[in-house]
């Protein structure tokens, strides 16, 4: 229970439930590429009630040729 092995931790973990929030917008520049804005919340990151919130953006193209 948050130990300093493989698992996520540092011998104190207060545990509660991971929370996971993602939204994005996808935008088409054109009929083959097209470019997104992402955004994930992550609460009790690890499970650890002691770290977090987490915040991440992110910008993603895709292309086909």
């Amino acid at each position: 229970m948050g130990g300093i092995e493989a698992f996520v931790g540092d011998g104190a973990l207060k545990e509660k439930p991971e929370r996971v929030v993602g939204l994005f917008y996808r935008y088409n520049l054109t009929s083959s590429l097209w470019i997104s804005a992402d955004y994930r919340f992550i609460g009790n990151p690890g499970y650890n009630a002691n770290r977090g919130p987490v915040n991440i953006f992110s910008v993603r193209a895709h292309a086909e040729f």
